[in-house]
């Protein structure tokens, strides 16, 4: 079995004026789609960032994987190496707040959106789920938390009709927010997107959580963008409200004292991103959870051996996000499906995009009790709808959006905004 063909499909889909540490969310969010088709007529599916830098490095592969094994993972790692080092990407703008945008992640990314399309490929061929290529599942239904952001009713200059969550900069919007999110999708525990508004305001918005939901872990994510002495006094104002404190502060070192002050669990998708910054968190103490993502940890096989390795040194294990379709989602939750140390519910951005604007045949995927589930189905168990991979691929030549910059589109609402890092 040979790979016969390789298509990369630059894609944009709608995206909410979601706040966070470096601004707001511009009006379109981008993504590859990755087709990989054997001469047996066995096609698997990936989804990855489609930002220029990494869309630039996936086309260039496409050629090149042409007549490649599909159960060749080493060549494919090999080939990916090679085309990265030719092409000396460099970091965006806003890499530290996306880690997977930093041109250090390069080769993990590009390998990541073909590592996935090529597990998906070997399942379909051997008629099993892809999770059973990763161990097998030691569960069938994967947690997922709901996501709260701080948010704008639309964006500027309204680009398309407002979304249906509306506004949310105060505490009975927030807790408004998230009672629907639990009411439609049966989340367990909440994450709320913090590092925007002044931190007191922040915090009163976990007390007003905690209030409305009695018994729902809680956890809030500054994207580092609190000093360590504003993330020491908002721990005091917290006390023991979270499951866990998320990037509180910038670094390592910062995190690292930020837990001998305060004793709070501190998890992070920022600080420690490959294996060179475990290793040096190990020796700091600097975190205690990690929140793993497979797309620039270096795929499903990696994300299971960053797993083991937080199990060795008595870490707790979760999942980050992006914003993300069906595809990603579903990577997501093989992986977790075969990770036994899975001790948090994962991050989604699924809610937040629209129910038109999947592009996997019988629209988006169910979320129930807070859960998705793992079937037996093939694969990763999803089919494309090319109608609709057509449609968001015109969206992505219009939108005119070709790179992510959530500081310049904050400055379109407050010329003045400056990225400051930390913020408060």
């Amino acid at each position: 079995m040979k790979i016969q063909r390789v298509t990369v499909t630059p894609i944009a889909f709608r995206d909410p004026p979601l706040l966070n540490a470096s601004g707001i969310h511009e009006p379109f969010a981008l993504r590859s789609i990755i087709e990989i088709e054997s001469d047996n007529g066995y096609i698997g599916l990936g989804e990855s960032y489609g930002d220029a830098p990494a869309l630039a490095i996936q086309q260039q592969l496409q050629e090149q994987l042409i007549g490649l094994d599909p159960f060749n993972l080493n060549q494919l790692r090999a080939i990916v190496q090679a085309t990265v080092a030719a092409n000396k990407p460099r970091s965006m703008a806003g890499a530290e707040l996306a880690p997977g945008s930093h041109a250090s992640k390069a080769v993990s990314n590009a390998y990541s959106a073909f590592e996935v399309a090529f597990l998906d490929l070997q399942a379909h061929y051997l008629k099993v789920p892809l999770v059973d290529l990763l161990g097998g599942a030691v569960r069938d239904e994967i947690p997922f938390s709901a996501y709260l952001f701080f948010k704008y009713a639309e964006h500027i200059d309204s680009p398309y009709k407002a979304d249906a969550w509306g506004e949310a900069l105060n505490e009975a919007q927030i807790v408004a927010q998230a009672r629907r999110m639990i009411e439609d999708y049966g989340f367990k525990s909440i994450k709320l997107k913090a590092g925007t508004l002044p931190p007191e305001q922040e915090v009163e918005c976990i007390k007003a959580l905690k209030k409305a939901f009695p018994g729902y872990p809680l956890r809030i994510d500054p994207n580092g963008n609190w000093s360590l002495p504003t993330a020491i006094r908002m721990a005091q104002l917290l006390g023991d409200d979270l499951q866990y404190y998320e990037d509180p502060t910038p670094g390592l070192e910062g995190m690292a004292e930020l837990h001998r002050r305060t004793g709070l669990p501190l998890a992070t998708n920022m600080v420690v991103t490959d294996f060179d910054e475990f290793r040096r968190s190990v020796a700091l103490n600097s975190t205690q959870i990690v929140l793993a993502d497979h797309h620039y940890w270096g795929g499903l096989r990696d994300t299971q051996v960053l797993a083991k390795m937080c199990q060795t040194f008595g870490l707790g294990v979760s999942m980050h996000s992006n914003s993300h379709l069906g595809i990603s989602l579903m990577a997501m939750a093989h992986v977790a499906a075969s990770v036994p140390n899975l001790d948090y519910a994962c991050d989604t951005h699924y809610p937040w995009q629209e129910p038109d604007e999947e592009v996997i045949k019988g629209g988006k995927v169910p979320i129930v009790d807070g859960c998705v589930k793992v079937t037996r189905a093939p694969g990763l168990g999803l089919e494309l709808d090319y109608g609709q991979l057509a449609r968001l691929h015109d969206q992505f030549l219009s939108c005119g959006i070709r790179q992510r910059d959530d500081v310049k589109q904050m400055q379109r609402y407050k010329l003045e905004w400056k990225a400051v890092k930390p913020r408060f």
